[in-house]
């Protein structure tokens, strides 16, 4: 083979891993005019088939007939020039172009049949099964909407024999699977494609493809957990893969289908190039399809105006895309139907394009921005209670419902009294001063988020409250309004406010004319204020105490007064507070048991909706201090006693907390279910960089745990930007840690190593350097099975010094095991330079044998010297470049043989189990084979035999089974013979 062949072959050999698109294609063309000019034939060969490939994998199938026509020419030209492998390659290819034909509208029906016709001709001069022919039939009859036909060849597809030459069993499952769910048999469908989805059967383009298929008929079935995980394994698969462009745009649909219409909108952003182009138009017409049904739902949603990615780094409205998509959708069906003379196309794509939304949210876990709020919808058919209320122009009706939920101080208390302003404007009707002051009042309570906006209603309240004679109100409401100027930044002015309100209500009180709860409320409210300047105060830990000392002497003054008119609720409230001032000085058991407190006063008290504060305080107190199992107990409680009026924020805290403490406790299967609520509550709240951030930081390492690698490596991609965002060193560290072990668990050690290492930069600034050292050695270790030598060796080397500096010696055994193996690779120093990596190791290990007084910590070490003179043993073997024989001239070969053998001996002597000793013994025991010695041999087989006897057990059957082999090689029997 001459140079320039050898080098064709190499970059022939490189362009098949390269990544599926036009710079592969490009390149393959070059391959193929290089080929031309060497005069190699079979060469030639090579190179077409590989070209046929890479615009199969691509949007230019177009222009893979050209190159298969003239592999067909050669072939009935010089058959004499196809080995056995391009035989085969050339029959498999066949099926492409016969299938692909159908995608190109301009190629009519006629050369289609004859192709297939003649594909069906040379699949029988070659001794193949016709089952690949009536599988292109089928296809064809199913593209045109001949029913009838797609049946008959349906059935004989799946009836003929299956040979060599037919698609893979994970293809013909796509599209059994598919002939049913078209047919609204989505249980048939989803049966169908069930092995493949479990992993029993997969290709180049499996399961991607059924991923995305099964999407949609697993919603419509119910099982939307499966649909998440679908979506979520399946376009991490399918993203920017030109060949797939499809399966991408089912994944924009099921986003657009499910109240997802933000991800959908992602996914269609990086594909947009796709929404023009030359690429297969029944293909494009797939991909276009789906974007439109996602373009549609957000005009629907009132969204026509909301800028989107378009074509050419541009950006056009959702409406104006929509047009331009839908117009591109129509020349294509037409284009089809002319040429199939039917309007099967035309009505499959009207079918789709008129799909509604077959659920209001489900919830994906991954981030997706939210879409800004439009104008209200349209009021429902049937109006809710609320609904009808606020329709309401009976003021008395309204004023006395929004009074009763004021007394149990239900959180529906402000839209109620929001509703009785929105009456009294509608009718014109002039409210007395105490309603109009209840009015203002919650309207300012409500208004919290807007310090001055609240401040300006609240002091309106007050004085409407005085106008109306209700002096000890008043006096609570300018309270109330201090809290708010405090809230704006004027704290100092708020505390003199504070004040001169407190002291009223003290006078007041004092003649019974302000009630103890509107006092205590004041007084409450003056003590959150003056916990907000604690930081600020010249000695910090003094003003918390006099802040503690206040709220214990509110307690006091409650409960002399505890049988009065909600004043339960009062001390509830200053009890959670107390407990917030105890934890922020460490004494987490009596702030526990503050919250406890809390939570029971305001169930006793008949306010069981209140108690969500202490509860949600005491989950994450307990949470933080390394009690999972409270902490659990703590968010449960608070989620089901505020059901109905937590915001969104609250709930995704909730739910996130409980998942952090079910994860904690080993619950992983319902923690990623809080997780998950967690993740979407968060992005409701606009809250999606902190807390949405944290919850699917749990998701991720959830799913992780749980072996569903493809799903957590999905939600931990899209949780890192906002755990960085959000400057969580540790959160980071720990996704991209999470994110390592799932990119391995998906044979890609490349990019889980990058993860590894990208985590080991932070923490090797912590103080603690455990993380450190295992990130380090974990990002070797993917470093190694990349391939990637040089880099493997440093970072063992890395791992091996931070090991050492922690007193971990059996890590830092491992780590130099490692880079000896490596070191014996093609390319890298070879045998020398592993055998002192394995020699450190031994020292290493027998150095901290020696030191050692713990006998555990002996059995660990002696087990790791005994593991590293057998690896020894193996590596001299292994690294000979012959073995002990003829070839062996100058006799290096038997002497490494030889002194690989006292290796695996000390190896079996220090081995403290029966199972190493036997491991160890067996090795020795091919070596002695190797030697020439079958005697020594089988000796010692026997002796790993008469070890396990008739015991069973997985590591039983596999020594003696091993054993077997090697009696088999020295052709001994397993036993003397009987006398």
């Amino acid at each position: 083979m001459t140079a320039a062949v050898h080098e064709i072959h190499r970059a022939l050999e490189e362009n098949r891993s390269a990544r599926n698109g036009t710079v592969r294609n490009a390149r393959a063309e070059e391959l193929v005019a290089l080929a031309e000019t060497t005069g190699d034939r079979p060469l030639l060969l090579d190179a077409l088939f590989d070209l046929v490939s890479a615009y199969e994998y691509s949007t230019e199938r177009a222009k893979m007939f050209v190159p298969f026509s003239r592999l067909l020419r050669m072939w009935d030209e010089h058959p004499e020039d196809f080995g056995e492998r391009a035989v085969h390659q050339l029959h498999w290819r066949f099926k492409w172009v016969s299938t692909g034909m159908i995608g190109y509208s301009d190629i009519p029906l006629e050369p289609i049949r004859r192709w297939l016709v003649e594909m069906g001709r040379r699949y029988a001069l070659g001794g193949y099964s016709q089952r690949p022919v009536h599988a292109a039939e089928y296809s064809l009859a199913r593209h045109t909407g001949d029913t009838a036909t797609a049946i008959r060849s349906l059935a004989a597809w799946t009836a003929a024999d299956r040979d060599i030459m037919s698609d893979c069993r994970a293809c013909e499952l796509n599209d059994e699977g598919e002939w049913h769910a078209d047919r609204g048999e989505d249980e048939r469908a989803v049966a169908a494609w069930a092995p493949v989805l479990a992993g029993e059967h997969n290709c180049q383009e499996e399961p991607h493809r059924i991923l995305s298929l099964s999407l949609l008929p697993l919603v419509r079935l119910g099982r939307t957990d499966e649909a998440r995980g679908n979506h979520l394994r399946g376009y991490r698969l399918a993203r920017g893969n030109e060949s797939l462009l499809p399966s991408i745009g089912r994944h924009i649909e099921f986003c657009a289908l499910t109240g997802n219409e933000a991800r959908g909108l992602e996914i269609l952003a990086e594909h947009t190039a796709h929404l023009e182009g030359d690429g297969t138009p029944l293909s494009r017409l797939h991909f276009l399809g789906a974007a439109a049904v996602l373009l549609r739902r957000l005009t629907a949603l009132g969204h026509g105006d909301r800028p989107v990615p378009a074509p050419g780094a541009t950006t056009r409205t959702a409406a104006e895309l929509l047009t331009r998509t839908e117009a591109a959708i129509a020349g294509l069906a037409r284009g089809f139907d002319e040429r199939n003379g039917t309007d099967t196309v035309s009505t499959w794509v009207a079918e789709r394009l008129a799909g509604t939304p077959l659920l209001d949210r489900l919830p994906l876990g991954v981030r997706a921005a939210r879409l800004p709020e439009t104008a209200p919808a349209a009021a429902p058919a049937v109006p809710s209670a609320d609904a009808a209320a606020d329709r309401s122009d009976d003021l008395t009706e309204l004023i006395a419902r929004a009074r009763e939920l004021s007394r149990e101080q239900r959180e529906a208390a402000h839209a109620a009294w929001a509703a009785v302003g929105r009456a009294a404007d509608r009718t014109g009707t002039p409210l007395d001063p105490m309603a109009h002051a209840e009015v203002a009042d919650h309207a300012g309570m409500d208004s919290l988020d807007d310090p001055p906006a609240a401040l300006a209603l609240l002091t309106a309240a007050a004085a409407d409250f005085e106008a109306a004679g209700e002096y000890g109100e008043a006096a609570a409401c300018r309270g109330r309004a201090a809290y708010a100027m405090a809230l704006a930044g004027t704290v100092r002015p708020a505390l003199a406010a504070a004040d001169a309100a407190c002291e009223q209500l003290r006078e007041l009180h004092a003649k019974e004319r302000a009630t103890t709860r509107q006092l205590t409320g004041a007084l409450l409210l003056r003590a959150r204020i003056r916990l907000g300047t604690v930081g600020q105060a010249a000695d910090p830990q003094a003003a918390a105490a006099a802040v503690e000392a206040e709220v214990s002497d509110i307690l006091v003054l409650a409960e002399a007064h505890r049988d009065e008119d909600r004043v339960l609720g009062r001390i509830a409230d200053a009890t959670c507070l107390l407990g917030r001032l105890v934890a922020g000085r460490g004494d987490v058991r009596g702030a526990a048991e503050a919250f406890t407190r809390a939570s029971a006063l305001h169930q006793e008290a008949g306010r069981p909706w209140l108690a969500v504060e202490g509860e949600a305080m005491l989950s994450e107190l307990a949470l933080n201090h390394g009690d999972p199992h409270t902490a659990a107990r703590a968010a449960r409680s608070a989620l089901d006693l505020g059901t109905e009026f937590l915001t969104p924020a609250h709930h995704a805290h909730l739910h996130t907390v409980l998942a952090q403490a079910l994860a904690d406790t080993g619950q992983d299967d319902e923690a990623a279910d809080h997780a998950l609520e967690g993740a979407h509550w968060a992005d409701e709240a606009g809250d999606g960089d902190d807390t949405g951030g944290w919850a699917r930081l749990v998701l991720g390492g959830a799913l992780n745990r749980l072996g569903r690698a493809a799903e957590a490596a999905a939600v931990l991609e899209t949780a890192l930007p906002d755990l960085r965002a959000a400057h969580h060193e540790g959160r980071v560290v720990q996704a991209r840690w999470w994110l390592g072990e799932c990119l391995l668990q998906l044979d890609e050690p490349r990019a889980a190593a990058e993860q590894f290492l990208l985590a080991a930069e932070i923490a090797k600034d912590w103080e603690e350097q455990q993380d450190h050292a295992n990130l380090a050695h974990l990002a070797a270790d993917a470093l190694n099975r990349a391939g990637l030598d040089d880099q493997a060796v440093q970072a063992y080397e890395r791992a091996e010094q931070l090991w050492r500096a922690l007193g971990r010696t059996p890590l830092v055994v491992r780590a130099l095991r490692a880079r000896a193996w490596i070191e014996l690779r093609e390319g890298r120093p070879g045998l020398p330079a592993a055998r002192r990596a394995m020699e450190s190791a031994a020292e290493t290990a027998a150095a901290a044998l020696a030191a050692a007084t713990d006998e555990h910590e002996r059995d660990m070490l002696r087990a790791d010297l005994a593991d590293t003179h057998l690896q020894t043993g193996q590596l001299l073997a292994r690294g000979c470049p012959a073995e002990p024989g003829d070839t062996d001239t100058d006799g290096s070969a038997r002497a490494a043989y030889e002194e690989a053998l006292v290796h695996t001996g000390r190896a079996a002597a220090t081995y403290g189990s029966r199972d190493g000793r036997s491991a160890a013994q067996l090795v020795a025991a091919w070596i002695e084979a190797d030697l020439g010695r079958p005697d020594a041999a089988a000796d010692r087989a026997r002796a790993v035999l008469a070890d396990y006897g008739d015991e069973e057990g997985e590591t039983a059957e596999r020594r003696r089974a091993e054993a077997g082999s090697v009696l088999d090689r020295t052709k001994q029997p397993d036993a003397d013979p009987a006398p």
